[in-house]
């Protein structure tokens, strides 16, 4: 759920509001619940426009997809959505450092 809240551009407190329940329970389910409901399961599937499979598998779709292979540095995104928010951090503030080096 985190990568296509992510790749949406969503934070959690906005997703919570489209889907009508608290940025923490967005926060709840995608950190810490191994077994939402199929209601909710389905709800935020039908809300990114997947399937229940894509969803529980992590494949983010694009909008518009693109002709080629996912790059490595959208795929190394998507890695990085899905871990804590504190290595998120981490691996923003790393590539912040690189970039302002450049």
């Amino acid at each position: 759920m985190a990568a296509f809240r992510v790749a949406k551009g969503l934070s959690q407190a906005a997703l919570g509001e489209k889907l009508g329940m608290t940025r923490d329970r967005v926060a709840y389910y995608e950190r810490v619940s191994g077994n939402p409901s199929f209601e909710v399961i389905q709800k935020v599937a039908d809300f990114f426009g997947v399937t229940v499979g894509e969803l529980l598998n992590d494949t983010p779709l694009r909008a518009t997809p693109k002709p080629g292979p996912v790059s490595e540095l959208e795929q190394l995104a998507a890695q990085v959505a899905l871990r804590p928010r504190s290595e998120q951090k981490a691996a923003v503030k790393m590539l912040r450092g690189l970039l302002a080096a450049s």
